[in-house]
């Protein structure tokens, strides 16, 4: 097992995190090797620089100061994956499209407790693809726009 790569994924996995909160997409591109998401809830598929960066733009639009906030972070070897539970923050400031259904803001903060696995390349620390897993009904919840 190689400590050391698996220290630079982790590292890289908590850089990548915070250039998302900082808004930085050139610094958060710059950590993949090929720029990919796969949203786990709705089962979207962002693939290559431009889709991913249309992610971004659009992923920040309802929640503009969206953020995350580390609560455990580990590296599998085995599966050439870092593993990370967090906290997602924001505030819904701008309008929240759900299908063909527009949510208005409601200047309402959110606090939801997710998880997120980064696919690495073998030897590689920069990363193939992130997997956030969370659930839309949970966020809904917190947003106090369903019971």
């Amino acid at each position: 097992m190689d400590i050391d790569l698996q220290t630079r994924r982790i590292e890289t996995v908590r850089r990548h995190m915070a250039l998302e909160i900082s808004h930085d997409w050139d610094g958060v591109i710059a950590t993949f090797e090929h720029p990919r998401y796969e949203l786990y809830g709705p089962g979207t598929v962002f693939d290559g620089e431009a889709q991913v960066r249309r992610y971004f733009a659009q992923s920040r639009v309802p929640f503009p100061d969206q953020g995350n906030e580390v609560i455990a972070i580990a590296a599998d070897p085995a599966s050439e994956t870092v593993l990370v539970e967090f906290w997602l923050t924001g505030t819904h400031l701008g309008p929240l499209n759900l299908g063909s259904r527009t949510i208005e803001p409601t200047g309402r903060s959110f606090r939801v407790r997710m998880s997120a696995s980064f696919e690495f390349g073998p030897g590689s620390d920069r990363i193939i693809c992130e997997r956030p897993y969370y659930d839309q009904a949970a966020l809904m919840k917190a947003l106090q726009l369903v019971e």
